[in-house]
């Protein structure tokens, strides 16, 4: 018989590339990951796999059983899904990724409406950031994400419904005294000379400001790298930097103010599903409660709220 977990294994593999990458997706040692596989192997009486040196590569039968397993696997949660919602009540545990400034403003207030109306259904709040969450969606680490759909490496496949969500503009950050707070727009050229507080390296945030400030004809002269955008705006606040941040990320509160860019930048936030998974009622009440968010000033609602399907 088929066993569904080392299944799962095999689509990471042929997802992932890498026995490493599968191993660290599932929190296992790489060598597990072989012995796994290895008994699939021996299960299916099949060469699954080819080694060249370090490097696995699935078979011919390889890769027709691990598309053939997504099937098998999607099957199953669906069965699961059909059978814990017989009675239309969203129950189970719906693991929502979401990027940094998207969790206090849209996620934690969909999470507190769901536990008031759905009290068999936990919503588990993970960050995570765009370059992160198409890997966990894929990985079945994740089951619903908040992205933007302009990270051109998130891993869009046929396998996702997409949601469009809404535009949040992406806003130049100054300390309050700061000279280009007197202007509307600002021309990001006239920030040539400024010092930049910036996300991580290989971040969404990083990459994004790094190719804005090349466009406008200079390098950014970097002061510091926060993992968290509110260390960013205070240290903005304190006058030792400017920033790139998306308007979501700057509190109403927060001492600096925000200007727009001359040519606009703005990112589209969609959220993105994976058929299987999560029982499907609990993943939907996920997503409506997402979109039935509060206004919220700086976040143009998308038109339409009809799934695209990848």
């Amino acid at each position: 018989m088929l066993n569904p977990w080392r299944l799962r294994m095999l689509g990471l593999l042929d997802d992932l590339g890498t026995v490493r990458a599968v191993a660290e997706a599932l929190h296992l040692s790489p060598s597990t990951v072989s012995q796994q596989l290895a008994l699939l192997e021996s299960e299916t009486r099949s060469r699954l796999l080819e080694r060249s040196g370090r490097r696995v590569h699935l078979t011919r039968a390889g890769a027709t059983l691990a598309r053939r397993g997504r099937e098998i696997l999607d099957r199953m949660a669906e069965a699961e899904a059909e059978l814990r919602s017989l009675n239309n009540e969203p129950i189970g545990t719906v693991r929502l990724g979401v990027f940094q400034s998207a969790i206090h403003t849209l996620a934690v207030p969909a999470a507190t409406r769901l536990a008031g109306t759905h009290p068999h259904l936990h919503v588990e709040l993970i960050e995570s950031e765009p370059h992160e969450s198409g890997p966990g969606l894929a990985a079945g680490e994740l089951d619903v994400v908040v992205t933007t759909t302009d990270h051109m490496a998130f891993p869009w496949d046929r396998d996702l419904d997409i949601v469009p969500l809404g535009v949040d503009q992406v806003v130049l950050v100054l300390p309050e005294n700061h000279p280009l707070a007197l202007r509307r727009v600002v021309d990001l050229a006239a920030c040539s000379a400024e010092t930049w507080a910036c996300d991580r390296s290989g971040t969404y945030m990083a990459d994004l400001t790094q190719r804005l400030c090349r466009e406008a004809g200079f390098e950014p002269r970097v002061a510091c790298r926060f993992g968290n955008y509110l260390l960013m705006v205070q240290h903005v606040a304190a006058g030792h930097s400017v920033a790139l941040l998306p308007a979501l990320a700057v509190p109403a509160h927060a001492d600096v103010i925000t200007r727009e860019l001359t040519g606009p930048v703005r990112r589209h936030i969609a959220v993105v599903t994976r058929r299987g998974g999560a029982p499907r009622s609990a993943v939907e009440a996920v997503v409506g409660a997402l979109l039935d968010h509060p206004d919220i000033p700086t976040l143009t609602k998308a038109n339409s709220a009809t799934p695209q399907r990848r």
